[in-house]
């Protein structure tokens, strides 16, 4: 029997021994397990400072570079609009015109007023030649001279203003003709044909030149300082002669083909506004931009030296403000507090906080604490 008992123990033995060996295996599996999750899996990116192009933008409204109020020089009836409302204008386009024949009479009768001088004074000139030989041999008294003389020097001056009011009549005939004096694009015109035209109060219309066309946006005081700060730290490098270069963002978000340059600034703050005038002038030869639209002024050219930058997404903000996560020599989570600057595109430029050679993370840091493992998935 105690063999038999013998023979019935030994293959529990070995069955329970074969049972805490699993387990055993399968609580080490488990606990190597839960401290590979415990290590974060996150994405970084390392701190290396450069040279980084910046630009700024600006709420800008187009103007035109050259308006001109289109009037009548002369008053009377006005005949016909040639033009087309709204349309591109060459200088000295025909724009109105104005009934002629009053004013083509007033010159044809002073023509003839010219004629008339002309042979009057040629009648004095001969009468002259006669009277002064005959003068000359005491045949004629020398007031029958003088008389002769004055009358050819009066011809003379009848003629000169017979002459001088033809260049005028010619002159306002010419003004029945109004022409664009500019290139530029018509408005609405304010006087229909058949209209009477007064000389005091005959605005026809207006023409904008619109190439080149102004676009103008303002620096309010603190930008203008900052701005001012940034350049004398040496935080940003402007351009020699400040010839900044201008793009022009439509309303549709698209960047206008025509690049320009700022042409004036206002050397004094609109009390106003409290802003700063910044002109920019720009190409528009198609005529696609108008005046007094709304649209956004780029103005690229500047530089910030040895400027470090990270993806926005990287950068939290606490009660205390801004923050960043940076895997220290351990492979661990430390907290970084932060300054940060300007954006620039999708990146934030970093004032103070970090320094060459830190690894940022900008991936998966949400739910970090610091000290926590982490793993580099880059």
């Amino acid at each position: 029997m105690l063999k038999m008992k013998s023979f019935v123990a030994t293959p529990s033995f070995t069955l329970l021994s074969v049972l805490l060996f699993c387990l055993g295996s399968c609580s080490n599996a488990n606990d190597a397990a839960t401290k590979q999750k415990l290590a974060a899996k996150v994405t970084t990116i390392l701190i290396e400072p450069k040279d980084v192009p910046v630009s700024f933008e600006y709420v800008a409204q187009t103007q035109s570079s050259h308006l001109v109020n289109i009037q009548a020089r002369v008053s009377g009836f006005l005949e016909k609009r040639i033009y087309t409302e709204g349309d591109l204008v060459e200088k000295g386009q025909v724009l109105f015109i104005m009934d002629k024949k009053p004013f083509q009479a007033q010159v044809d009768v002073l023509q003839a007023a010219v004629h008339r001088q002309e042979a009057a004074l040629e009648t004095a000139r001969l009468n002259l030649a006669r009277v002064k030989p005959l003068s000359e041999q005491n045949a004629l008294s020398q007031k029958d001279l003088d008389e002769a003389n004055g009358t050819f020097l009066s011809g003379e001056a009848s003629l000169d203003q017979a002459k001088a009011q033809l260049e005028t009549a010619i002159l306002n005939l010419s003004y029945c003709t109004i022409t664009s004096p500019i290139d530029g694009i018509t408005s609405a015109a304010l006087q229909q044909e058949g209209a009477y035209l007064n000389v005091q109060d005959s605005l026809l219309t207006t023409v904008s030149k619109v190439s080149p066309i102004w676009v103008n946006f303002s620096l309010s005081e603190n930008q203008l300082q900052d701005f001012q700060d940034q350049v004398i730290k040496g935080q940003l490098i402007i351009p020699r002669n400040e010839e900044f270069e201008i793009k022009v963002i439509q309303v549709n978000g698209k960047i206008f083909p025509h690049t320009g340059k700022i042409t004036f600034t206002e050397p004094y703050f609109n009390p106003k506004t409290g802003t700063f005038l910044i002109r920019a002038s720009v190409e528009n030869p198609k005529g696609i931009l108008r005046p007094n639209q709304y649209v956004r002024a780029k103005v690229e050219g500047a530089i910030r030296p040895n400027a470090i930058l990270i993806p926005q997404r990287a950068v939290q903000q606490s009660a205390k403000g801004h923050f960043v996560w940076v895997v220290n020599k351990e492979s661990r989570a430390d907290f970084r507090p932060v300054h940060v600057g300007d954006w620039e595109n999708e990146e934030w430029f970093i004032t103070e906080g970090l320094l060459p050679g830190d690894q940022v993370i900008i991936d998966g840091g949400i739910a970090l604490h610091p000290g926590e493992q982490i793993t580099k998935s880059n």
